[in-house]
């Protein structure tokens, strides 16, 4: 059975190199949304800390996720990183099930 995989790097990068790095992340997320197994792609920024961007990536495969890293495309990611004024928090997380409001409505209708 093919699990998913997430990826997530969050990034603190300093306000006067925002706009450079939002500017080729959206240019390299619209390019990855391409590729082969990419589920979807998405820039986020933190409403508390001005500083915080996170790109979450969301693959049908390690395999997928392999090609991607190996990519020409993602060295305009490990740039970005280069930019961050401390060390990025990334993660490569498998999802083996995946639900949606169908689980919320579930639990709402549960008894305790």
């Amino acid at each position: 059975m093919m699990q998913m995989v997430r990826t997530t790097i969050r990034l603190r990068i300093p306000l006067e190199k925002q706009s450079e790095a939002l500017e080729i992340l959206s240019s390299t997320i619209e390019q990855a949304q391409f590729e082969q197994g990419c589920i979807s792609c998405r820039v986020y920024r933190d409403v508390e800390d001005k500083r915080a961007i996170m790109l979450e990536e969301l693959w049908d495969s390690d395999e997928d996720v392999q090609r991607h890293l190996r990519s020409d495309k993602y060295r305009n990611i490990l740039l970005v990183i280069e930019m961050a004024e401390e060390p990025p928090d990334i993660r490569f997380d498998t999802i083996a099930q995946s639900s949606g409001m169908e689980r919320v409505e579930q639990a709402r209708i549960q008894t305790p």
